[in-house]
């Protein structure tokens, strides 16, 4: 038991959890660990639906291209925020918890394909210039692969 003049003092007091621990004379309080619980499955599902929002935008902007039109910056910013989001998602899923095969080769499909959009937005829609339409079909197929493994990976995942 701890002195009386302590008590007040006590952290393990403060909290509600009584001292169980003993280092040499002094009582140390149990401090609750907390585990970060994340469900991989739980993670894909998330990434697919921000994903497929994503590529709405993506589908709508490659549209405008191919008409010859440059696309707006907020869809642009929206479809690079939100696939920005589902990578960061996957990419701490596959790091934390670990991903199944199939995830984490979306992962490097969808990072490449963030690549050829960031090649796209930095040097071509910035500078208001014509988007050459061979990188705009080979990130939105990059994409559509990783969409496409994603989807297998969710499938195929363990129902909980």
């Amino acid at each position: 038991m701890l002195p009386s003049n302590m008590r007040h003092r006590h952290p393990s007091l403060l909290c509600g959890i009584a001292p169980t621990r003993v280092l040499g004379s002094v009582r140390l309080p149990q401090v609750p660990t907390r585990r970060l619980i994340i469900d991989a499955a739980l993670v894909m599902k998330t990434a697919c639906a921000l994903l497929a929002i994503a590529a709405l935008g993506g589908l709508v902007m490659a549209g405008l291209v191919f008409a010859g039109k440059a696309p707006p910056a907020p869809l642009a910013m929206l479809h690079g925020l939100l696939a920005a989001a589902a990578i960061t998602l996957l990419a701490f899923a596959y790091f934390t918890v670990g991903l199944p095969a199939l995830g984490g080769w979306a992962l490097l499909l969808f990072v490449v394909a963030a690549a050829g959009g960031a090649f796209l937005n930095l040097n071509f829609h910035w500078k208001a210039l014509p988007m050459p339409k061979g990188v705009v079909v080979v990130h939105a197929g990059l994409a559509v692969a990783g969409f496409a493994l994603l989807v297998m990976a969710v499938l195929a995942a363990p129902r909980a």
